[in-house]
This record gives C-alpha cells, sequence and structure tokens, in this order.
C-alpha cells in the first residue's frame, strides 16, 4: 500500500515531465550493440593510439560520464542525443572498471565477474525494494533514474568482465564468443516471445548479453589478424559505428519514434 501511495505521489510530483528514457524498439537495441562496440574501440583508442594509458583515460572518461550524467538529470524528458551520450560514455566506463581490476590490480575475470554480478544483483534487489518494481519504462523520477543508470553501469562492466573471460581466458576468440553471446540472446528473446519468461527479466538479461556480444564485434573488427581480428583498428571501427550511431539519434531526436508519454509509464 505504502509504495503505491510513493507512486502515486512521483506521478503528480514529476507530472510535467516525460519519460527520461526511450521506448524498447530495434531501433533501442541496435544503438546498444553500436555504443557497446564503441565502448571497447574508443577505450583501447584512448588507452593505446592516443596514448591517454588506463589511468588517464580513466579519467578523462569519469569527468566526461559526470558531467553527461548531470545534464541528464536535470532534464525533465527524453533527449536522444543525450541519453545516448551518457550510454556510450558508460559503455567505455564499464570496459575502464574491468580493465583497472584486471591490469592495475590483477583481478582474475572470473573474480570480476563474479564481484560484478553481486555488485548488479543487489543493485536490483535496492530497486525492486523501493520501488515494488524494475519496470524499464517508469523512469520519471530521479531516484528512479537513479537505480536505472547504476544497473546499466554495472551491466556495462559485467558484460566486458565476462566478454573477456570468454574470449581471452578460455582461448574462444573474438568470433566464437560473438556467436555463443547472439545465441543466448536469440534463446532468451525466443522464450520471452513465447511469453515463458518474464519481459523485464527477458530485457536485464538481453541487456547484460549484449555488452560481450558488442565488445566481441568490436575486437575481432579492430584487432590485428595474428590477434584473430580483421585488422581495421580502434580509429576505424570507432569511427565508422560513431557515424552510424550519430546518424541513428539524429533521426530518432526529429521522428520522436522512441518516446514515451507518462501516462503509458504509469501503467507499469
Amino acid at each position: 500500500m505504502t509504495n503505491s501511495l510513493n507512486h502515486v505521489g512521483n506521478a503528480k510530483q514529476y507530472k510535467n515531465w516525460l519519460v527520461k528514457v526511450p521506448e524498447v524498439t530495434a531501433f533501442f537495441w541496435i544503438i546498444k550493440v553500436l555504443a557497446t562496440t564503441v565502448g571497447e574501440t574508443f577505450a583501447d583508442y584512448l588507452n593505446v593510439t592516443l596514448g591517454f594509458g588506463l589511468n588517464g583515460t580513466t579519467l578523462v572518461t569519469i569527468v566526461a560520464l559526470v558531467t553527461a550524467l548531470i545534464f541528464q538529470f536535470k532534464s525533465t524528458e527524453y533527449r536522444p542525443s543525450l541519453y545516448w551520450l551518457v550510454v556510450v560514455l558508460i559503455s567505455i566506463a564499464g570496459t575502464l572498471f574491468t580493465d583497472n581490476l584486471t591490469d592495475n590490480l590483477n583481478v582474475s575475470l572470473i573474480t570480476t565477474s563474479v564481484i560484478f554480478s553481486v555488485i548488479l544483483a543487489i543493485v536490483f534487489v535496492i530497486w525492486h525494494k523501493t520501488e515494488a518494481s524494475l519496470a524499464i519504462h517508469s523512469i520519471y523520477t530521479p531516484r528512479r533514474e537513479a537505480f536505472y543508470w547504476s544497473a546499466i553501469l554495472f551491466t556495462f562492466a559485467l558484460g566486458t568482465a565476462t566478454g573477456d573471460l570468454f574470449a581471452e581466458r578460455l582461448g574462444l576468440g573474438y568470433g566464437l564468443s560473438l556467436i555463443i553471446f547472439a545465441a543466448v540472446i536469440l534463446v532468451i528473446a525466443l522464450t520471452w516471445k513465447s511469453k515463458f519468461l518474464n519481459p523485464v527479466l527477458a530485457f536485464w538479461a538481453i541487456y547484460v548479453l549484449t555488452r560481450p556480444l558488442g565488445a566481441s564485434i568490436g575486437d575481432l573488427l579492430s584487432q590485428s589478424k595474428k590477434d584473430g581480428g580483421i585488422g581495421l583498428g580502434t580509429t576505424t571501427t570507432s569511427a565508422i559505428f560513431l557515424t552510424i550511431i550519430l546518424a541513428l539519434v539524429a533521426y530518432l531526436t526529429r521522428s520522436r519514434k522512441d518516446a514515451i508519454p507518462l501516462d503509458k509509464a504509469l501503467a507499469e
């Protein structure tokens, strides 16, 4: 009863807001995978190509992410350019969280996968206990948005650790890892489509798995042939995917095809 009253109270308090996140459409998943790929390749671009080093890249990314999040939280509606900028920066940050643990602190990929799994589970438990829901379309209050972005951050960190674990630690390579993650995502999607799986659970499971999927795509394209890649390099790969992201975001900004009205969110 208390949670229901809080839900109504929050709706009244933020009645002038639109939902702060996009509708989950094909556009959403396409841009998500592209952003994930950029997170992998652009982190390598800053770290190696531009010579920032791991610590320098981490500092630059955190400053940029915090700045973008400030603007995102101040916004009272979903803005495609701002939303997806935050996603791209969180993708890079998630990559760097894992890289710092493995490269600077010598924590194994198995351990980092477990750590981020536990942290993500804790975020979901607190979110559900506080809001009585993990509904992904009802992000129209600052508290819900804080839970949303916290969950996304740790899905990226977990996805990075899992992707590296499969491709590098287990030696499966980028191509085979890509096929495995794509197959698991397909199974989850079909299970959800057949109504055997809760849609919120299916969403977050696929959201986690698209991270290692995108990372495998990025590594496959950017890494040298001797390392199992195609050899496009991080600069070319990042430029290609960023260009596609910008084009799609520009289209969504004009069309508003993925904007969700508040009354639909309240139905959740």
